[in-house]
């Protein structure tokens, strides 16, 4: 058979693949916003749901989501982040690295069910956090760290040797190469792990039914008070989240405009997901290219 024949079949097939995949997303995504964009209003994105009654918003689920996300990223990049520079520019190939890089595999093939419940025995009774944001953002702590963990490594691994090289022969300690030559040039990368989490933390409902809650409690957005049950900032109270509020909507049916509610929260959950990643990769590629100079 002709190369060049096996060749342009081959590249087509490919084109065919890739195709198929972006109008499998092109499909959802335009399924998605074309039911719930309709139900789009100022009301629907900023007041308080009503469970037995049509009408209400999602307002304090997304401020609940958004909270979750802040406060889980916070808590887990830190650790992703020292973990991976350990493993990538630290750790010796030997048995003991072997075991963590075996426990982030387990961890990361974990359904998010089984964290859920973990984080319930574990945050929401034995350490009596009960069901609260905290408890949540502990138990997607658990959930994203190995995927943030491996990610971020990737990335380190990816930068050439000669940089390290060339950092150490300016005089640098190793630590002063990671951080001012290692971490900048692979920002893109970490960045990336970073949006991967926050997709799933944005998105994940089955560990929060156990952690975080099903209830949303009234918000006093003039309270600041973290100790305060009604202040947003509180990490201790209750938080239905976005997706949780979209289950708990269709598994209940007693909602009487259930249906629309349901499509115009996952028309907000994909727009904000969206929005969250063009927003971190433009933030992204500025820092780089201050912190390399490129």
């Amino acid at each position: 058979m002709n190369p060049k024949k096996v060749d342009k079949f081959m590249v087509g097939l490919i084109y065919l693949f890739s195709g198929t995949i972006i109008l499998i997303l092109a499909s959802l995504l335009l399924f998605i916003l074309w039911r719930g964009l309709p139900q789009f209003s100022w009301e629907f994105l900023t007041a308080p749901a009503k469970s037995f009654q049509v009408g209400g918003g999602i307002g304090v689920q997304l401020f609940n989501s958004f909270y979750l996300l802040v406060l889980t990223l916070l808590i887990s990049t830190p650790l992703a982040l020292g973990a991976a520079i350990y493993l990538s520019e630290y750790a010796p190939q030997n048995w003991f690295t072997d075991i963590i890089r075996t426990a982030i595999e387990v961890l990361s093939s974990l359904p998010s069910v089984v964290v859920g419940l973990f984080g319930f025995l574990i945050f929401v009774i034995q350490y009596g956090f009960g069901f609260s944001i905290l408890s949540g953002a502990l138990s997607l702590t658990i959930f994203n760290l190995p995927l943030l963990t491996r990610t971020i490594e990737d990335s380190l691994r990816a930068i050439p040797s000669s940089q390290r090289e060339a950092g150490l022969a300016l005089g640098l300690s190793r630590w002063e190469t990671v951080t001012l030559i290692i971490l900048p040039a692979a920002l893109p990368g970490i960045l990336t792990g970073m949006i991967l989490a926050a997709g799933r933390i944005f998105g994940e409902a089955a560990a929060l039914i156990y952690t975080a809650g099903q209830s949303a409690p009234a918000l006093d957005f003039t309270n600041w008070n973290p100790q305060s049950i009604t202040s947003p900032l509180n990490i201790f109270r209750p938080a239905e989240t976005l997706a949780v509020h979209i289950w708990k909507i269709n598994s209940e049916g007693v909602k009487p405009d259930g249906a629309q509610v349901s499509a115009g929260a996952s028309a907000v959950l994909v727009l904000a997901v969206l929005i969250f990643n063009l927003t971190a990769r433009s933030l992204g590629r500025r820092l780089q290219k201050k912190a390399t100079s490129a």
